[in-house]
This record gives structure tokens, sequence and C-alpha cells, in this order.
């Protein structure tokens, strides 16, 4: 998603205790960001943080960590949990991290000594174009490197409104080593009752878009 340049959010970010500028720096020892042993899952491209937001607010015991390559977003992502939270008289999140990196190339960030429990990956760009397909987020290429921080057991919660990339991405899955344990094609109907709606979710589905879903297990 583009975002134009907003000269607040820089400012915002540093001041902001739950904000990682450099993902880098944490790369072998996440689990030392957080002053507890709880699991930990990411978002991979956080986007406004809707979704970050309300995971971590209900559930305070699992440790998150929302990623995303735009300081823009990142800052609107913490004004979305600021928010959230003080409507609820909460105090800021202290189980969530915004992390400034760059998903296709994680592994600068991430290793094996790295173990997160789950990773969400919520209306990823699909990158339609033949060309392109190795950008997507699904590809096997970023599968194989998640493998290399996502437990052994871990899983990967995938949602999309794109037919294409659904598709091609449960392939994708089944290619990267992945077992495929929850598929839906209509997620609204489907009677699942752990979804946490976001924004681009809300805006798809109000157009009569399907959701499609699917939870993948590394083995």
């Amino acid at each position: 998603m583009r975002m134009r340049r907003k000269p607040w959010a820089r400012p915002e970010l540093a001041a902001c205790p739950y904000y990682i500028e450099n993902g880098i720096n944490f790369k072998g020892r996440w689990n030392t960001v957080f002053d507890n042993d709880n699991p930990v899952y990411m978002e991979l491209g956080c986007g406004k943080g809707g979704f970050a937001a309300k995971a971590s607010m209900k559930y305070p015991g699992i440790n998150w960590l929302a990623l995303d390559i735009k300081s823009e977003m990142l800052a609107v992502a913490r004004r979305t949990a600021e928010k959230l939270y003080s409507e609820n008289n909460l105090p800021s999140p202290s189980n969530l991290k915004l992390v400034s990196q760059n998903i296709e190339r994680i592994f600068l960030a991430f290793d094996e000594n790295d173990r997160i429990d789950r990773l969400y990956i919520n209306f990823c760009n699909p990158w339609p174009r033949g060309k392109h397909n190795k950008r997507r987020l699904t590809h096997p290429r970023q599968l194989e490197q998640y493998k290399t921080f996502l437990k052994d057991g871990g899983e990967v919660h995938f949602k999309t409104d794109d037919d294409e990339l659904f598709e091609e991405s449960v392939l994708y899955f089944e290619e990267a080593g992945y077992k495929i344990r929850y598929i839906t094609r209509d997620l609204h109907s489907s009677g699942y009752e752990y979804n946490i709606i976001t924004e681009h979710e809300r805006m798809f589905s109000q157009e009569g878009k399907k959701i499609k879903f699917l939870i993948a297990v590394n083995n």
C-alpha cells in the first residue's frame, strides 16, 4: 500500500517505547525484547495496525511482533494501537512491538535462534504479474525463509480476498512442505470463531468479495 510521506511519523515512532527501528539489531535474540517467556506471534505486513492492536489487546498472554517496511505505515499503526487501547481504558500495549523490516529480506533480522510460534499474513500484495510472483509473501522462496525461525509445529495463518493468490498459495505451502490444517474459501460463513477482522477484510467484504483463509503447519 502506498502512503504519502508524513512529517510526524518518524518523531512519533522515535518516542514510541514499543517501536523497533532496526530489526537486524535483534537477530538471534528476539526473546529479549519482551520481559517474559510467552509465545511469540508475528504479523508480516501490519499495515495500519488494526489486526495487531486488536490481537494484542484480546490476547495479553501472547507477545506480538508487527512488521512493516514503511515508517509512515508503522506510525499509523502506533496511532491505531494507542486509540484502541485508550478507548478500552488500557495503558499502552506491553505485549506488542512495531518492527521496521523488509519482509522479503526477513532472513537479515531472524535466524534459527528466534523461535516464533505463529505467523499471520493478512491481505498481502497479490503481485499478479507472473514475473513478480516471487515477491508474494506466500511464495515458496519466502515460506522456506520462515521455516528458519518458525517453530516445528508452528502455524501460518493466511487470509486474502484474491482468488488466484489463494489457490496458488495453497500449492506454494504444499510445495514448501507445510501441511494445511484448515482451509475455507468463505471465512465469514465458515463458523471459524477466532477471526479478527482487519481493515482490508471489512472493505473487501462490503464489496461482496469472499474472504479466503487457511492455516498451514510447519512440519
